[in-house]
């Protein structure tokens, strides 16, 4: 399946998640312990941003995240602008600005976080989230390709392990550090 059409898919999952955040939630802890709502909220969005240059082959800057107070209004117009990037002939092609990895490959990343970091917004806020069936076997598969490098590179923490009756979803989040069953 497109990437565009993935990342379309996961923002309509992450959006109604990211809806219902309140000013309340803002300071709640994450199962990202480096990151509160807030902090989490800005990390995503400037992934959104960023992951747009690289989409036109542009080098990104992640060497610190800004502050968005206006994140309610944002993401729904940069997610819809990282869709569209995304879609954009030519790319998935080659190679990603600076990350000087293969673009689909850096596309699948920015899906990995869209899906990983609503859910980590879902579980600190209290809500509920299951990604789209083929988002999650497209994130699967990257988790699986990534997961020892992603180690290294400290993306991911080491494994953590699953509850024997762990959904595939939740197997998952385990594979990229994260309790799967976290609660503030």
């Amino acid at each position: 399946m497109k990437l565009s059409v993935l990342l379309d898919r996961a923002r309509d999952h992450a959006l109604p998640v990211i809806a219902n955040i309140t000013d309340d939630d803002l300071s709640k802890p994450t199962p990202c312990a480096d990151y509160d709502v807030r902090a989490l909220l800005d990390h995503l969005l400037h992934v959104v941003v960023e992951f747009q240059k690289l989409a036109a082959k542009q080098d990104a800057d992640f060497s610190s995240t800004p502050s968005y107070p206006d994140w309610r209004d944002r993401y729904p117009a940069e997610s819809a602008k990282l869709v569209e990037a995304w879609g954009r002939p030519g790319a998935t092609e080659g190679i990603a600005g600076n990350m000087n990895m293969p673009a689909q490959t850096v596309g699948g990343l920015a899906l990995l976080d869209l899906t990983v970091h609503a859910s980590d917004l879902a579980q600190a806020t209290g809500q509920r989230f299951e990604p789209d069936p083929e988002v999650f076997a497209e994130v699967a598969g990257l988790v699986a390709q990534m997961g020892p490098m992603a180690v290294e590179w400290k993306v991911f923490k080491e494994p953590a392990e699953a509850p024997a009756d762990a959904s595939p979803f939740e197997q998952l989040l385990a594979t990229t550090g994260r309790d799967p069953r976290w609660s503030a």
